[in-house]
């Protein structure tokens, strides 16, 4: 039996109507070396997915969170969804308490929202 080649999913930021990608821009803020490590991570969703842990976690509603330790000793998320067969980052931060915080949930799952309709 042949292998499958591994298969590159397409992951875009989300783009309000506004023209403005808040994903884009909140990884321009991050200093090069944590730049690098939320790519990284955001690269191994692509070619792996579907991912689980501890990289990627269901978050419910078909919202995913990409986890990563950055070097800079602090912990950053990107929610994402699958929508038509391509990864939309939706929303991202710095996380600075053991749960997601729920407003963080509640605008990435407004913007989930906005793709579909």
């Amino acid at each position: 039996m042949a292998e499958h080649a591994p298969h590159k999913i397409p992951l875009v930021f989300y783009r309000s109507d506004n023209g403005k990608e808040p994903v884009r821009d909140w990884l321009k803020g991050l200093d090069s070396a944590d730049r690098q490590a939320v790519g990284q991570d955001l690269m191994r969703a692509q070619w792996r997915w579907p991912v689980g842990m501890p990289l990627c976690r269901a978050m419910g509603q078909g919202l995913w969170e990409i986890r990563t330790d950055l070097p800079s000793k602090r912990i950053a998320r990107v929610l994402l969804c699958l929508d038509e067969g391509v990864l939309v980052a939706l929303h991202a931060f710095i996380k600075k308490t053991q749960k997601t915080p729920d407003n963080e949930l509640a605008l990435a799952r407004r913007r989930h929202l906005e793709l579909k309709s």
